[in-house]
Formats: structure tokens, sequence, C-alpha cells
């Protein structure tokens, strides 16, 4: 049984399960719901596992807007929900603010650091997965023109951007990378309709593939790709399934990881920094019946040896978040 009530206008939260303790951890969704098919679905992906393995319950909120951020994790922390899990840099600013307050809450954030004694900073190697599918972006463009269209310009996602160059111009050295940003503001996860228009620019422009890092926007760009009957890279959850036949591949970012994690270690989850990179399996592409007769054994040869490269250290991607530049572009 679902039981539902008011958090405030606009956002309600969830205990999940019957029979709700106190202890029960909690799960926030950054704004886009979390059934964008990419970031928070991944989320919703985790705390679902973790549930049909041990039975538990959890809170959940969907966040509609950014006034709702601060109220929303003290309400939670107030119910006695412990661990808290949110999605997206976003909430790092009222975090910071708010975990001094509750010094027994055990808070885990995804994609930012937050130098607290009670939180998990958990971050990811977008650049090392975007490496991966820029190779195969190379070798699979006729063009040698390919795309990346982000969500909101933001440095965070300046990471997929530049390693996915990095991983193309790794292949095609004389190739082109076309590069747009769906806004500046975070309304520019949730624009599907600009992102197909972006996505149907750059295919004007001889782009022949291109990869989506935008949550929701996504799908509009996907979409677009596949009707014009070109190769698409998704994002996060694996979305080779949307498009059979016109995926090239989906950059994972096992967010579902991280959230399960944090639910299963509960109160014992250890603060600090948590890197989950290549190595580690917290990145990688997707190969599976929808994309497989993309991959030719040419290709699958390629993304072997630079994930053997990158996990040595042989192959330095750079990650953008270090000095704000990409020295491939």
């Amino acid at each position: 049984m679902t039981l539902m009530k008011s958090l405030m206008a606009g956002c309600a939260l969830t205990t999940l399960a019957s029979g709700a303790a106190m202890a029960d951890p909690a799960l926030i969704y950054d704004l886009g719901g979390k059934f964008d098919k990419s970031f928070n679905e991944a989320a919703y992906a985790g705390a679902t596992r973790w549930v049909e393995e041990t039975g538990g319950s959890y809170k959940e909120l969907e966040m509609q807007s950014e006034a709702q951020r601060e109220q929303a994790l003290r309400r939670l922390a107030e119910t006695g929900a412990n661990p808290i899990v949110m999605t997206g840099f976003a909430f790092g600013d009222v975090l910071n603010k708010i975990a001094p307050d509750y010094p027994d809450t055990r808070f885990a954030i995804i994609d930012m650091v937050v130098d607290q004694p009670n939180v998990q900073s958990v971050v990811f190697t977008e650049e090392e997965g975007s490496y991966l599918a820029g190779v195969m972006a190379g070798m699979a463009s006729q063009t040698d023109i390919v795309g990346f269209i982000g969500g909101m310009d933001i440095p965070l996602i300046h990471k997929f951007e530049c390693g996915y160059a990095q991983g193309f111009k790794a292949t095609k050295p004389e190739g082109k990378v076309l590069i747009n940003y769906t806004g500046t503001t975070p309304a520019a996860w949730n624009d599907p309709v600009k992102g197909g228009e972006l996505a149907k620019a750059q295919i004007s422009q001889g782009a022949d593939v291109v990869y989506a890092a935008a949550g929701g926007t996504g799908i509009g760009v996907l979409q677009a790709v596949a009707d014009a009957g070109k190769l698409g890279v998704g994002v996060d959850s694996n979305q080779n399934h949307l498009h059979p036949g016109s995926m090239l591949t989906s950059m994972v970012k096992r967010v579902d990881n991280a959230v399960y994690d944090a639910f299963v270690a509960g109160t014992d989850m250890v603060p600090g920094v948590k890197v989950m990179d290549l190595a580690a399996g917290g990145v990688d592409i997707a190969v599976d019946d929808a994309n497989k007769d993309l991959v030719t054994p040419e290709m699958q040869a390629a993304i072997d040896e630079a994930r053997a490269g990158i996990e040595s250290g042989a192959i330095e991607v750079h990650d953008y978040m270090t000095d704000n530049t990409c020295p491939v572009q």
C-alpha cells in the first residue's frame, strides 16, 4: 500500500511499502521526475532493487521547483528518514547548510562534493565512459562529424562532452564535434522539444552520431536522431531500447548502484568522497540486443583496447573539472 501526505505545494512525500519505520531511507529526485528515462530513473532503479532484495521500504520525493530543496530536505530529516540520498549537484549548497543541523542523519549526494562529517559525496568519472562512446562514434561515423547536446551548461556536463570529444578524436583526429547546450537554468533538463531542434540543426550540418547528455531533454534529441536515420548515444540509464537499431550505445552511469549501496549501508554509510570510475564499474557503455548489430568486431576490439588503456593509466582521459578546459576542442 502506498501512503501519501502533503509536503508542500506541488511536492509530495511517499512511503513505499507498508509498515514504514522511522529509520527508512529516503530518495529525493532532481527536477525532471523519477521517470525521466535517464539520471533520475537510474536512481529509482537502485532503490527498487534494494526493495526487491530486502523487502524494506523507503520514502521518495520528486522536486517540482528549486524553491523546495531546503524545506524538502529538512522535512525528510525530521521524519526520521536515514540515510537521505539526493540526485544532483544542485542540492550541494542546501545540503552543506542543513547537514550540521542533523548530525545523526546520514546524507548521500550524487554528483557534488559536500564536506560535512555526515555526508557521503558520490562522484563519477563520466569522462571515461564518454571516451568509450566517442571511440564508438568515431568508428561508426560516415561523415567524420558527430554531435554532442548537453542539458544545463555547467562544468559537470562538460566532463561528458570533453571525454566524448577526446575518444572521437583518438579515432578520427581530423573529425569535427558539434556542441550545443539546451540552456543555463535547471529547465534545460526537461525540454525535449528544444533538444530535438538542436539535434536537427546538428544533423543538417553533417552530424551522423549525436550524444545527448541532457536528462529528459535527451528524449527529444534521440527521437529526432532516430527519425533522421542517424545514430544516437544515450546517457545515464541504458537508453538503447528507446530506438533499437538507431542507438549506437548509451554511456551508462551507475547511479542505481550509488543509491543501492547507500540504502544497504544505511546509518553505517561512510562519509567522505566515493569515486565510481570505469575500473569500479561506475561508468560504462551499453551493448545489448538493441544495438549489438551496430557493434562490429573491429569496434569491440577498439572499445576493449581503450578500456584497458584507461584502467591501466596508459590513456589519460581529461577531467574537465580539474581546470575547466578541454584539450581537444
